[in-house]
């Protein structure tokens, strides 16, 4: 129990702070589109600035998600949730979160294998390429960039979206754990 606990303080804790944190990421988006906005009217249109935009918004959203996820924001159907009791809640909570865990598994997989087609990785074993990166037994081939004008190399936001799906796992796993201890009627330490 007190491993469970120690493991939900954690994951919260930093799933909190980044997500604290990344929520002034619209600003920065904000930012990017505001020069993109002056640059076309006033300036030579800048060829970074709307790609730069879906990348800001992208870790906005994957960096985010978990702290959504925690803060109980995500959107669901109260028809019928509004008037159930704490226990069942907890249940059918319990069951959804197998489905997202499922979900979020398939995305975690298919990231894996996009972050290693970034780095240059053109085999069907990924997995064994991230250890062999760890090890020194394999080396990044020709990065991944952009099919357009700008070029950007995509390996940073296809890593920032793998450590969003961990971390969205890890939450997902806390909150599993907590609907469990409300189903059981422990009070989460």
């Amino acid at each position: 129990m007190r491993v469970l606990s120690a493991y939900v303080r954690w994951v919260e804790a930093v799933n909190r702070t980044l997500g604290r944190i990344v929520m002034y990421g619209i600003f920065v988006m904000a930012g990017i589109l505001l020069w993109s906005t002056f640059s076309k009217a006033f300036l030579l249109p800048s060829l970074w600035t709307l790609e730069m935009a879906q990348f800001a918004m992208v870790a906005y959203y994957v960096l985010g998600g978990p702290y959504a996820i925690q803060m109980g924001s995500n959107v669901r159907m109260d028809l019928f949730y509004g008037a159930w009791s704490d226990r069942r809640k907890a249940a059918v909570d319990a069951v959804t979160v197998l489905f997202l865990l499922f979900y979020l598994g398939v995305l975690l997989y298919g990231g894996l294998g996009s972050l290693a087609y970034s780095l240059g990785f053109w085999g069907t074993d990924y997995l064994s390429f991230f250890a062999g990166l760890v090890t020194g037994a394999e080396e990044i081939g020709r990065l991944e960039t952009s099919p357009t004008a700008w070029r950007p190399w995509l390996w940073p936001i296809k890593t920032i979206m793998v450590v969003g799906l961990i971390l969205m796992l890890l939450q997902a796993v806390a909150e599993l754990i907590k609907d469990v201890w409300r189903i059981r009627g422990v009070e989460a330490p």
